[in-house]
């Protein structure tokens, strides 16, 4: 008896709808063979790393980490180092389900929830990525104002304009713009 090939295969990176995940970057980084020395592997994984510890240093976390501490002086101490556990142990089961099922979270989540759940958590995520980008706009706006003198507003609207010059380099390739 035949059976039907499944839509997609583990540690396969096409969807359930044939869609690659991240097609721009998928296949683009070439990783030294396993038996390679440890410099050239070191040379593979130090860029992602140092972008994450960047991403983790923003002007965003620096103002609300200098607000905090001012306020609250160590009294919220835990708070980094739980934030900082969080963020490693959803980093690796994230690795983790990429390795397995070569899918994105948001592939598979619109792959296994039901329909009507698409919405909701669609919602819910945008909300998130709108609170988190709002403390970051401002980072780089109060920074732009301390180190130029700028009105906030102004700085503001830079920050703004800056992410639009970004957004619209993109349709050159990520590795162009490196």
């Amino acid at each position: 008896m035949d059976r039907e090939k499944p839509a997609v295969e583990i540690g396969s990176a096409v969807s359930d709808s044939g869609h690659v995940s991240l097609e721009g970057i998928h296949g683009t980084v070439e990783v030294p063979h396993h038996q390679a020395g440890f410099w050239q592997q070191w040379r593979a994984f130090i860029g992602p790393a140092i972008l994450v510890s960047v991403g983790y240093m923003d002007p965003g976390n620096w103002g609300t980490d200098l607000a905090g501490g001012a306020q609250f002086k160590y009294g919220l101490l835990w708070v980094v180092g739980l934030a900082s556990l969080m963020a490693i142990f959803m980093q690796v089961i994230s690795a983790r389900l990429g390795v397995v099922t070569g899918k994105d979270l948001a592939q598979c989540c619109r792959d296994w929830y039901p329909g009507w759940a698409r919405w909701p958590n669609w919602l819910a995520c945008e909300l998130a990525i709108g609170a988190c980008d709002l403390a970051e706009v401002l980072g780089s706006a109060v920074a732009i104002n301390l180190m130029f003198h700028i009105p906030l507003l102004w700085a503001v609207i830079i920050t703004g304009l800056d992410v639009l010059l970004l957004l619209s380099l993109q349709r050159y390739g990520m590795r162009t713009m490196g």
